[in-house]
């Protein structure tokens, strides 16, 4: 029996042979400290995808024709030691097959050892978080692959570019490059902040998405909803630029913790993914 395909396309688009995008689920919601239920996201991801149009209007394109193949998930983990383990060795194997990787969360810890994969193959690569919170600390609740400290070993070895950031620990700012950070309500006020982006970046940029970079009002299915986030023509302006000027070499998507009986946060999100893919094979 063949694997379900995202968004219910035929599987001579879905077939890993011929698909130029793989596609994986990573369930992991072990360290969590508020809304759980990042663990179901894919599942609800995937069913809203199949109720989703597959023309995009913006970019003109049917993307799904450049072959979306959906890899087995990740296992079960023990332990947030063993999750890392993981997401970096077999981050590092999928590296090897020259696809375009995309990943799917679980929580936010999940993108540690991916992001290391990236970095040990990208030379001078650019890690552009979409976020809420800095995740800047070295550790939390006894473990550094806590999601609270996705971005601590990134940020410390090189190029880490931080969008919307509104919430932190006071001790997180010895660890942050104000530099390289654009908090919310700056961005509010400076209207050319995504050039001042873009030009704080190297070429190849890989993207970790946390979906409370949204607002709460827009994207309230997540851990920790913050409000005075981003909307989604502010978000989707900024990432088609991204993508254009850009070599983006992967992303993921974190921290959709679906809401019983509302379906509106993970369609969002299936056509955020998609909308991110239309622009990656634009003209291509």
């Amino acid at each position: 029996m063949k694997n379900k395909t995202f968004g219910g396309i035929p599987w001579n688009y879905a077939d890993a042979e011929g698909a130029k995008i793989f596609l994986q689920s990573i369930p992991y919601d072990g360290t969590s400290t508020w809304g759980k239920g990042a663990d179901r996201g894919f599942n609800a991801f995937l069913e809203a995808a199949e109720n989703m149009e597959l023309y995009d209007i913006e970019t003109n394109t049917e993307v799904y024709k450049q072959g979306i193949h959906i890899l087995d998930a990740a296992p079960d983990f023990e332990n947030p030691e063993q999750m890392y383990e993981y997401t970096f060795s077999n981050t590092k194997s999928l590296l090897g097959t020259g696809r375009f990787l995309t990943f799917f969360g679980g929580e936010h810890s999940i993108s540690i050892g991916i992001m290391e994969a990236f970095n040990n193959y990208f030379k001078d690569l650019t890690i552009l978080q979409l976020d809420a919170h800095a995740d800047l600390r070295p550790s939390y609740q006894g473990t550094p692959y806590n999601h609270a400290c996705a971005l601590h070993a990134a940020n410390k070895r090189g190029h880490v570019i931080q969008v919307g950031i509104r919430s932190m620990n006071i001790e997180e700012k010895s660890a942050m490059n104000f530099k390289q950070v654009f908090f919310a309500h700056a961005i509010k006020k400076n209207e050319h902040w995504v050039e001042e982006v873009l030009t704080k970046m190297t070429n190849n940029v890989y993207i970790t998405l946390d979906l409370d970079v949204f607002d709460s009002s827009v994207m309230p299915a997540t851990g920790t909803p913050e409000p005075g986030g981003m909307d989604w023509f502010m978000i989707n302006d900024f990432l088609q630029k991204i993508f254009k000027n850009k070599n983006v070499v992967g992303f993921d998507i974190v921290e959709l913790a679906p809401i019983k009986g509302l379906h509106a946060p993970q369609y969002l999100v299936a056509k955020l993914y998609y909308k991110m893919l239309s622009y990656k094979f634009l003209n291509k």
